[in-house]
């Protein structure tokens, strides 16, 4: 992913700071703090995160950076460009020693002129809990046509390492989207697959091996329990504005909430999550299993319409709750948690923390696609209190595609606050009650990565290892036939076919499925 003028940047800045550091004897102090990139300033850190490289974004001729804490030794970079490559082995002493206590760097350039600078002292706090370490996302183009390049990739956040899961172009023009886990584990994992010669599909990794599933899941929700897979069927189109900063935009055409029986390889539903005058999409379970959250709108267009129809902005999403039992298969009465009458906006992706105290959320002007929608806002529910509020995090750009960690302390979600264009991945930590300290980027091993990349990440998950499945399994699986065959018997739904146009719906809106009550 580093290109090659980034990286030779980072190695002539790592060779400088392999030398004999100038220590300054006399600076004059600059009463302001210094101009860094990423904005590594006045953030909660993890413990266990990898080194927060920086580039120094001052007018000088050399640069030099003092990373310090209460206890452990300082370490000192030079650089003649201003990337500060910081040595990993030290960094991650010092966070280990030093954990729930302050991190502080000071800044030096020396100017044109020949006199040294210093910068007011940059203060971060180190948290004492633990980040998950592994983070999965997808890395891909922003370019809007179908058969865009894209991969699946996990990040090691304790380090810079970065392997890809699987690569379209590894078989050809396709998609793979939408991967899930149980929880924060990477011992299971369902991943989206279409292909325009290939039926759509899912693969299903786990215990080693990768079956095909033969049917395809949208956004998916793993029932704590592993014994079923919640998801949506979405027939989502794209659209174009011609005079706004965000030209793309999304339209649901219908939607509706399935879940698929592991063991007995069956689609199922229930009336409260396939009602053909609703568009339901986003579950999301509670981490008992014993309730699953969802977003639902009223369908107000015929199948007939063209796109956009012509109410499109007219849609905003309620956020709904329903009681399950998965040891009967009975589902509860249905609940409207939090109205889109009562917000005047469209609630999209809940997702609960696994302590079970927050429900985190997105909420926008209309529709069901946050990433294009720059008005996106993330709000944190007390499920205690049911109170919500906006979280003081936000920009002005879009804010989506939310995970926890799995001790509820963390989140990482998708913004576009670095100018509007490019979706990049951005971690908060959250304390106890709810309060989310500064976003940061995630970091790179060169620090000028960003200036330089194209591609925008969607969909950031964080898990606790490494997926334990061969990326060579995913593409045989990918273009094999599939393993397991659904059983998909009509009940009293709409019996309707599924109807398979590369991952879209279209006038055959439902699959049959299994009906329970």
């Amino acid at each position: 992913m580093t290109t090659p003028l980034a990286l030779l940047a980072f190695m002539m800045a790592w060779s400088v700071a392999s030398c004999r550091n100038e220590t300054p004897e006399s600076v004059v102090t600059v009463p302001r703090p210094p101009q860094i990139a990423p904005d590594y300033a006045g953030i909660v850190v993890p413990p266990n995160i990898a080194p927060l490289n920086f580039v120094i974004r001052e007018p000088g001729r050399k640069y030099q950076a003092r990373i310090h804490c209460a206890a452990g030794e300082t370490i000192e970079v030079v650089s003649k460009t201003g990337e500060i490559a910081i040595p990993p082995n030290r960094w991650r002493d010092l966070l280990t020693r030093n954990a729930g206590k302050e991190l502080y760097v000071d800044v030096f350039v020396k100017t044109p002129a020949g006199t040294w600078s210093q910068f007011e002292t940059i203060i971060n706090t180190i948290a004492a809990e633990k980040i998950d370490p592994y983070l999965v996302y997808r890395y891909m183009t922003p370019s809007s046509y179908a058969g865009k390049p894209l991969r699946i990739c996990q990040r090691n956040l304790e380090s810079f390492k970065e392997e890809t899961l699987v690569d379209t172009k590894s078989f050809g023009e396709g998609c793979v989207h939408c991967h899930s886990f149980i929880g924060n584990s990477p011992d299971k994992i369902l991943i989206g697959m279409r292909h325009s010669s290939l039926p759509s599909a899912t693969l299903y990794g786990h215990e080693g091996r990768v079956d095909k599933i033969g049917t395809k899941l949208g956004y998916t929700a793993w029932h704590p329990s592993g014994k079923i897979v919640a998801y949506s069927i979405n027939d989502v189109r794209q659209f174009f504005h011609s005079a706004r900063t965000e030209i793309h935009d999304v339209v649901d055409l219908d939607s509706a909430i399935f879940y698929y029986d592991i063991a007995e390889a069956k689609i199922k539903t229930a009336p409260a999550l396939a009602d053909k005058q609703r568009l339901e999409t986003y579950p999301g379970w509670t981490p008992d299993g014993k309730v699953l959250y969802f977003c639902s709108a009223p369908l107000l267009w015929p199948a007939t319409e063209t796109v956009p129809p012509a109410r499109y902005r007219e849609v905003k999403y309620d956020l709904m709750r329903i009681s399950y039992d998965v040891e009967t298969d009975r589902w509860g009465p249905l609940e409207t948690v939090l109205s889109a009458g009562k917000t005047g906006r469209s609630i999209l992706l809940p997702r609960v923390s696994p302590d079970g105290r927050f429900l985190l959320f997105c909420m926008a002007e209309y529709g069901c696609f946050p990433i294009f929608a720059p008005t996106s806002d993330l709000y944190l529910m007390d499920l205690r209190t049911g109170a919500y509020r906006p979280l003081p995090i936000n920009s002005e750009y879009a804010e989506a595609w939310h995970s926890w960690s799995s001790n509820s302390r963390w989140i990482a979600f998708s913004s576009k606050r670095e100018g509007g264009v490019f979706t990049r991945p951005f971690i908060s930590h959250i304390d106890a009650d709810g309060q989310p300290a500064k976003p940061f980027l995630l970091p790179q091993r060169s620090p000028s990565f960003y200036d330089s990349c194209y591609c925008v990440y969607n969909m950031p998950e964080l898990v606790t290892g490494p997926v334990p499945v061969d990326p060579k399994a995913l593409v045989r699986a990918i273009t094999g036939s599939a393993q397991i065959h659904v059983d998909s018997i009509t009940g009293a739904t709409p019996k309707t076919k599924a109807a398979d146009d590369g991952g879209r719906k279209t006038e055959d809106r439902r699959p049959e499925a299994v009906v329970a009550p």
